[in-house]
């Protein structure tokens, strides 16, 4: 039977000048072996949401979610924090790894800069890992096109290094995982901000505890199992 690596991607931020509230770009990947049946897993996320008034195919977005958006602005914090936990627990027993890139757009000039800084951190990962890539027959990647400098850099990097590599759009709603990529980065995202900026109001709001702190509570809650996911490197430079 064919082996086949799905690739799911997202992205955190813009390639727009440096904001006070938005000096990082994110870019995530999850990957999942096709032959690992996910299915009982993704009928608990669906039921779980369907419990919570969602439709079962809702697309999760972690950002809205912790800023109380969208389509979170009429829930309070315990039914945010609920739905986010969904998503977690999702994650943790899926079987997926993951990796991330935190870039600074402070250190860097301008846009094609941050293309470039991605490409080449992106080429060293495929480049460091070759011989787990190219021990699939295919390899499946999917985006949902949000930004067209992604959607060229994808395209470019992956197919100038691996042969076989198909690209697909995501609509996000469809794929569990893909909402998986939209976790991974956001974690990635908290987890430099601890370091370089501090987190927002709205970070600490929904992640502190009675016993801890926001930055204790992701440290101790969300950090540490999803270092257990991580395929190789840290949470991004």
């Amino acid at each position: 039977m064919a082996r086949e690596l799905s690739i799911f991607i997202d992205e955190s931020g813009d390639f727009g000048p440096v904001a006070p509230h938005s000096p990082f770009y994110v870019l995530s990947i999850v990957m999942h072996d096709q032959s690992d049946d996910i299915s009982g897993h993704l009928d608990r996320i669906h039921g779980a949401l369907r419990d919570r008034g969602f439709a079962p195919d809702h697309a999760i977005h972690t950002g809205p979610l912790i800023r109380r958006e969208q389509d979170y602005r009429w829930l309070d914090l315990p039914d945010r924090r609920s739905i986010f936990r969904v998503l977690v627990d999702f994650v943790r027993v899926c079987g997926i790894s993951h990796h991330a890139w935190v870039f600074d757009k402070r250190a860097l000039e301008n846009s094609d800069a941050l293309v470039g800084a991605m490409s080449r951190e992106l080429g060293a990962f495929i480049r460091g890992n070759y011989a787990f890539f190219t021990s699939w027959d295919g390899i499946v990647i999917y985006y949902d096109n949000g930004q067209k400098e992604i959607t060229t850099l994808v395209n470019s990097v992956f197919n100038a290094l691996l042969d076989g590599v198909e690209v697909r759009k995501v609509v996000p709603s469809e794929y569990s995982l893909f909402q998986a990529a939209d976790l991974c980065c956001t974690l990635a995202l908290l987890h430099r901000k601890m370091d370089a900026v501090g987190l927002s109001k709205s970070e600490k709001d929904f992640f502190s505890t009675a016993k801890d702190s926001a930055e204790r509570a992701l440290r101790k809650g969300y950090f540490k199992s999803m270092e257990r996911m991580r395929f190789g490197g840290s949470y991004g430079r």
